[in-house]
């Protein structure tokens, strides 16, 4: 495309699109950038780095804990565990934080790990991405040929994450209903397909429990000093 079909397809002049171009964008606004990359079906990412990526490290630390977790749990469930596949069909590409097996149901679990939860819409999207191609990914990798395709939604079980959950609940609710002992259930024995969100943390590993996040408090009675 050229500059002036991209200009006039998002109404701006040739030159601002050849100062992009060229990367001077110091001048131009975020959603300028947005309009202009979407007409490319491209998305603008904004890294943020703070004291030389620590707070890089320090995510991918607990992300990387909170996948050990759940596949120290799936492991004792009796499942099969492939971490961190990746794909690229047909332009789209990415990575599977953990591709589960269950061989006696034949069932595949296709595991999205998130330590936060950014953008509910691109979750949901690449969720549903990586559970459609889930299927060949496996026939190709592993010879697997699974009759039932699940997908769950794995975030730690913090205030912060139930907070942005039940704020979402319009969207997540119906793309993924099940939740808490009735994942934990599934899991131990898959029937079918499953479509959830666990919350849980990276301690619970040893033991294989999960955290289930119920939505109650628990009060407990002060201890008065006589």
């Amino acid at each position: 495309m050229r500059q002036v079909d991209l200009a006039q397809k998002v109404d701006l002049s040739q030159g601002e699109i050849s100062l992009i171009e060229t990367g001077q964008v110091a001048r131009t606004s975020l959603r300028t950038l947005r309009r202009v990359f979407g007409a490319l079906d491209a998305d603008v990412v904004i890294t943020i780095r703070w004291r030389g990526g620590i707070i890089d490290r320090l995510l991918d630390e607990r992300h990387a804990e909170l996948v050990g977790a759940v596949a120290t749990t799936l492991a004792r469930f009796g499942w099969e565990i492939d971490p961190e596949v990746s794909y690229s069909i047909y332009g789209e590409r990415g990575s599977i934080d953990l591709v589960a097996w269950h061989a006696s149901s034949r069932t595949l679990l296709i595991v999205e790990i998130k330590t936060e939860l950014v953008s509910v819409e691109a979750t949901l999207r690449k969720l549903d991405e990586k559970a459609r191609l889930g299927p060949r990914i496996v026939a190709e990798r592993h010879g697997w040929r699974p009759t039932a395709v699940a997908r769950l939604l794995v975030l730690p079980s913090d205030r912060t994450v139930r907070r942005h959950v039940a704020r979402h609940a319009a969207v997540l609710e119906p793309a993924l209903p099940m939740r808490g002992t009735a994942v934990r259930a599934w899991l131990r024995r898959p029937v079918g397909s499953l479509s959830g969100i666990l919350l849980m943390t990276a301690t619970n590993a040893g033991s294989g429990n999960i955290a289930v996040d119920t939505g109650r408090r628990v009060r407990t009675r002060r201890r008065v000093a006589a």
